[in-house]
């Protein structure tokens, strides 16, 4: 058979269906290629799409193919009352044969990190994201590191509450074994961290630590404080880059810039970076996305110390 892929996200970072896929019809003999154009006749297409339209449009589906498969989280994205919701009946998710497979990574030569996937949901249930709709409340290991780990030098971990895993502690000391620097680019719940992970997180290799504080009502000070105390390593200057959520509670523009600046501020006086995150960008109101500028470009939110001196 000859199997095309599309990429609809395009190829900023690998996608990690389309790699098992690859695998799997490569390990039965399949021809797998990125699709063409319709000047060929595939077998069988599949297009994967991880993001909703808004950030992430459709491409046009081939018409000189057998079969077409259509599948990820970004065809399943509903936009209602202006909010994005995941209907889960409109997913389309990897058989279990097919999600097994170690993912073929030659797809994407132009990355040689690994994409790992080892535990899966998240109990917070937070409103604006999909993953406990897609996978549930209970973060459940799937997968072990040497299911996709082939020996690359970085790994990066994209498991959404990893530290709400019952077997978080046997993860990551599988992550540690591997000697790969590890980045857990999803965030580490910093709020379910105990002593005893923090002592498994310094025995990993760390490329760069995430965290989030995507809700302003959380008083997140002490925990960040406590981290930074007893973190093993502090790479690139700073203790870890932590996610800001903004533009996403139904309060006014000035609200939304005072209740992240606050948290920025307390965190770059810990010694973190903050990174801001806009709820809805296309439609953001114009002193957000200058919020955002000015955060995360750390020459001059490092030297500029207040927002209004910036603007």
């Amino acid at each position: 058979m000859r199997i095309g892929l599309i990429d609809v996200d395009g190829h900023n970072f690998p996608n990690l269906a389309l790699m098992k896929i690859s695998a799997w019809h490569k390990e039965r003999g399949d021809r797998v290629e990125w699709w063409w154009g319709d000047m060929f006749y595939y077998d069988k297409v599949y297009k994967s799409k991880v993001f909703s339209d808004s950030y992430s449009p459709d491409v046009p589906d081939p018409v000189n193919v057998g079969d077409l498969v259509k599948g990820g989280t970004g065809y399943a994205i509903r936009l209602v009352d202006g909010r994005e919701i995941y209907d889960k009946s409109a997913d389309r998710p990897l058989p279990q044969e097919m999600e097994a497979m170690v993912p073929d990574y030659s797809i994407y030569p132009e990355y040689n990190f690994a994409v790992a996937m080892t535990s899966r949901g998240c109990p917070r249930g937070c409103a604006f994201c999909h993953v406990a709709a897609k996978e549930g409340r209970q973060s459940i290991k799937v997968a072990d590191v040497s299911q996709f780990w082939q020996g690359q030098k970085l790994i990066k971990c994209l498991d959404p509450n990893l530290l709400a895993c019952r077997d978080k502690l046997d993860l990551l000391e599988q992550y540690a074994e591997t000697r790969a620097e590890v980045n857990f680019n999803q965030g580490l719940d910093i709020r379910l961290m105990t002593d005893a992970d923090l002592q498994a997180i310094n025995r990993v290799r760390l490329k760069k630590v995430h965290f989030a504080w995507d809700n302003p009502a959380d008083d997140l000070i002490e925990r960040f404080r406590w981290y930074a105390g007893n973190a093993g390593h502090k790479p690139k200057g700073s203790y870890g880059t932590v996610y800001c959520l903004t533009n996403f509670e139904d309060c006014s523009v000035e609200d939304h810039i005072q209740r992240a600046l606050a948290r920025c501020y307390a965190l770059r006086d810990l010694g973190y970076d903050p990174y801001v995150m806009i709820y809805d960008k296309p439609h953001a109101a114009r002193d957000i996305r200058r919020l955002q500028r000015y955060v995360n470009n750390k020459r001059i939110f490092n030297a500029v110390l207040r927002f209004e001196d910036y603007l």
